[in-house]
């Protein structure tokens, strides 16, 4: 009797044998396993637990280390990047994509094969076989995904089956998720994209871990691992950024006084769970001006005085939501309650009633407010004549005011007409007075029209304007033509005169003879004032000066 017990144990420690070294999901995929707890209570839609058996001998398992990870992809090693649209407001979902990076010259083609790409190598490493991985030829091969053996081969690690929609031969990657105690596993191809829903994921910081696995005919071979940090948060992420017309750097917080600045804010939420909800933005600009309260994410908001300030900024969404069911005990009233029909128990007992839950999100920051250069105008343009012609250029002088801080440089951008193609740049340093007034001499080459883009600057703002100018050609009217047309004229002139002169002296010299009269005298003045009225006219050219450049600012 003893021998038939003794044979009896041994039978049942033979039956438990394979289950004790039989692998499980957590030893393959991580070291480190959740509490009871954990994976009591944060159950995910379609993930199973961890604690389910790993078919290790059609996935087999390769510790890190292993010198096996060297050979298991042709040409190389695969790259798996795991990224995630974290941090996600709880409730919502968030997204993990991972996507797997060839070697060099290696790429996925149209029916999910792994090919070498044409023109990338160099001719002495072509190979003649253009497949690295030919999967197509490998399901069409014997029994892979049809026959009886289809049960076997066409399973995940823990012996479920493969979905079969169209085209799922072309997904030759398994792909395993595991976060929280639970795992997830799907066939995709090189990049592979999975959800989950966090009203059950437990705040703060997670890890996600994905191990893939490539087809090697009948078995699966390990390419790659990959983990990440997720977060999941109770608060709504937001991002605020900050700009404003004529400020220099809005990186470093330094905003100008008595200019609009705008404020915009975005709220992280890739799965649109807010998109429902009702939002306000509570503002608090730190200067005394009050609670600003708006249903737009947009504000702007103007410092009238310098020094530093601490801006605020509360984000609140109510998020609808399905309404507690009331408890089986009536709740003890509550003296600080109002009337009985405003309790929360009558609220969630009425049909169909639309209960919220909120969501605060939160900004702030300290920026600071100075002087800065408020505008810039060009309030007048002038051609600049010059003694000396200058046909390669035109010169043309702007008359530039500010209002605000005095700038310490103006730079110009000369363009074509569309103010896209930049023909020249020039930058000078100013020393201007309190007036904020100068004069900015540019030259342009040629007649035509052009862009001008006038900056004024110093350390903490820079004021722009842009005009389109339009220069004359020096051919027909420059003042160098003009003044030979004047000279011309005005010798064509003396010579008339001179003939006219001598012709006149001739014919009175033959009627009346040389005497000492009133008359000799008389005509003597008449021909010295006709020559210095000839004189005058022609010297009066060499005598013009320039009144556009009287009693104005320095020339930069």
């Amino acid at each position: 009797m003893d021998c038939v017990y003794y044979f009896l144990g041994f039978l049942l420690l033979a039956a438990r044998l394979p289950l004790d070294v039989a692998k499980r999901f957590h030893e393959v995929l991580s070291n480190e396993r959740p509490s009871a707890y954990m994976r009591n209570h944060n159950q995910l839609n379609g993930w199973s637990s961890d604690e389910n058996d790993w078919n290790e001998k059609l996935y087999p398992v390769w510790k890190r280390g292993d010198s096996r990870w060297k050979n298991c992809w042709k040409g190389g090693c695969v790259r798996a990047v795991l990224t995630s649209d974290s941090p996600a407001l709880v409730g919502s979902d968030i997204t993990f994509v991972v996507n797997l990076v060839s070697p060099r010259c290696q790429k996925e083609d149209a029916n999910g094969n792994i090919v070498y790409e044409k023109n990338c190598r160099n001719d002495t490493d072509l190979s003649p076989d253009p497949y690295v991985y030919n999967w197509t030829a490998w399901t069409e091969d014997g029994n892979w995904g049809n026959g009886i053996d289809q049960s076997y081969y066409n399973v995940f690690p823990d012996g479920k089956p493969f979905p079969y929609p169209p085209g799922w031969k072309k997904w030759n990657f398994v792909y395993i998720f595991h976060t929280l105690g639970q795992y997830f596993q799907i066939l995709g191809r090189c990049s592979v994209r999975v959800s989950i829903n966090t009203a059950n994921v437990t705040l703060g910081p997670q890890l996600m871990e994905v191990i893939v696995y490539r087809r090697h005919r009948h078995t699966f071979v390990p390419i790659a691992k990959v983990k990440d940090l997720y977060v999941v948060t109770d608060q709504i992420p937001i991002l605020v950024t900050m700009s404003q017309k004529n400020d220099r750097n809005s990186s470093d917080e330094t905003f100008l006084k008595d200019l609009p600045i705008k404020f915009d804010v975005l709220i992280h939420d890739p799965s649109h769970f807010l998109n429902e909800s009702a939002i306000k933005y509570k503002w608090n600009f730190g200067d005394n001006t009050g609670l600003f309260v708006s249903n737009n994410h947009i504000s702007n908001h103007t410092y009238v005085l310098n020094g530093t300030f601490s801006l605020n900024l509360t984000v609140q969404a109510a998020v609808p939501g399905p309404c507690s069911l009331p408890s089986s005990r009536p709740p003890k009233p509550d003296p600080s309650l109002g009337p009985a029909g405003d309790s929360p128990l009558e609220l969630s007992e009425i049909p169909d009633a639309r209960c919220q839950i909120y969501r605060y999100g939160y900004f702030k920051a300290t920026i600071t407010i100075v002087e800065g250069i408020l505008e810039v105008n060009i309030i007048q343009m002038t051609d600049v004549l010059t003694p000396v012609p200058q046909p390669e250029n035109s010169l043309m002088d702007f008359i530039v005011t500010c209002q605000g801080s005095i700038p310490t440089e103006v730079c110009t951008i000369i363009s074509d007409p569309t103010c896209q193609l930049a023909q020249s740049s020039v930058c000078n340093p100013v020393d201007m007075d309190n007036n904020c007034l100068l004069t900015v001499r540019r030259a342009f080459s040629g007649s035509g029209t052009y862009c001008l883009n006038l900056t004024l600057g110093d350390a903490t703002s820079l004021a722009v304007t842009s005009s389109l100018i339009s220069v004359r050609g020096k051919d027909p009217a420059s003042p160098s033509r003009m003044a030979n047309g004047v000279l011309i004229s005005v010798g064509c002139l003396m010579i008339f005169v001179t003939v006219v002169t001598v012709m006149v002296y001739r014919k009175y010299k033959e009627y009346k003879p040389i005497e000492n009269s009133p008359g000799k005298l008389a005509k003597d003045k008449g021909l010295n004032a006709l020559f210095n009225l000839a004189k005058a006219t022609f010297s009066r050219g060499s005598q013009e000066k320039d009144p556009l450049l009287k009693n104005q600012p320095g020339i930069v």
